[in-house]
């Protein structure tokens, strides 16, 4: 045989090895592709994030009158290493019986390299009258670890969540002249909120507010004899899928003052709530 056959001989053999069909590779029934659980996921990072507009956002109550807020702005510092730390979306398996879950991770953000900056207006309107309130300012806002939770509700229709934090505020300002004058303010400085041991000290993990098997929240709308209405809750503890206790966390503000032109500051200290435990919560919105 001459090495041209040979060559022609090895191609073809190679050709038709590719074209042969893949006997180890066989259809999936629906059962078996129910059982399959993957371990990808969608990682995001938002680094240099930055938003700013003239949106707002009314609750108008019954009567007329209504609350607004406007012209949100937020932006976010970072780490020198996109990616380094993201956000992380995962569907995983829900407790026994239960429906799967959408599980989103904030950044654990253990240097705190992650920082919101962020602003809003707000007002009120009644009696026809409008009065602009002033503006909101946050500084320094750090989320370190936790995350949110949603879910299909155990019981009647809506969104089942759950969600768990871990937070730390440089500044939190009401200024009533508004975000880019600070004359005039309540100004809490150093607000802390997170998971607390059971001597009320912060253990550095977050506080789970809700959990979609062991205290699921939930948002749906409810129906009674005024027509349907936005409902907003957290069910009591569920023993079936947890400890049956409510997790507890923690409120610190380091400093609360106030201040305005030409008056002395009025320090009113720091304040603390050394334990929280949210047993139940419902909230229905009228019609």
């Amino acid at each position: 045989m001459t090495v041209a056959r040979a060559s022609l001989l090895v191609g073809v053999l190679a050709l038709a090895a590719v074209c042969a069909p893949a006997t180890a590779m066989e259809p999936l029934n629906d059962a078996a592709l129910s059982s399959v659980r993957g371990r990808d996921g969608v990682s995001f990072d938002l680094n240099g994030f930055a938003m700013s507009g003239d949106a707002r956002v009314s609750y108008t109550t019954p009567v007329g009158s209504s609350l607004y807020v406007e012209k949100f702005s937020a932006s976010r510092s970072d780490n020198p290493l996109p990616f380094s730390d993201p956000y992380k979306l995962d569907i995983v398996a829900g407790a026994p019986g239960l429906a799967d879950v959408i599980n989103i991770a904030f950044p654990l953000n253990v240097n705190a390299d992650q920082r919101w900056q962020a602003a809003y207006d707000w007002g009120v309107t009644a009696d026809g009258v409008t009065r602009e309130q002033g503006s909101v300012v946050i500084k320094d806002l750090v989320f370190s670890g936790g995350g949110l939770q949603f879910s299909t509700p155990q019981v009647n229709d809506g969104v089942a969540f759950g969600a768990a934090l871990r937070m730390d505020i440089g500044q939190l300002s009401f200024q009533p002249r508004g975000r880019n004058d600070a004359t005039e303010a309540m100004v809490l400085s150093g607000v802390h909120i997170g998971g607390v041991d059971g001597n009320g000290v912060f253990n550095n993990t977050p506080w789970m507010l809700a959990n979609v098997a062991s205290q699921p929240a939930v948002i749906n709308a409810l129906n009674d004899e005024t027509g349907p209405r936005l409902h907003i809750g957290i069910d009591w503890p569920d023993a079936r899928y947890g400890s049956g206790v409510a997790p507890a966390g923690g409120v610190v503000v380091d400093n609360i003052s106030f201040v305005s032109p030409g008056q002395p500051t009025v320090d009113l200290g720091s304040s603390r709530i050394g334990s929280i435990q949210i047993q139940y919560l419902d909230i229905k919105f009228k019609h």
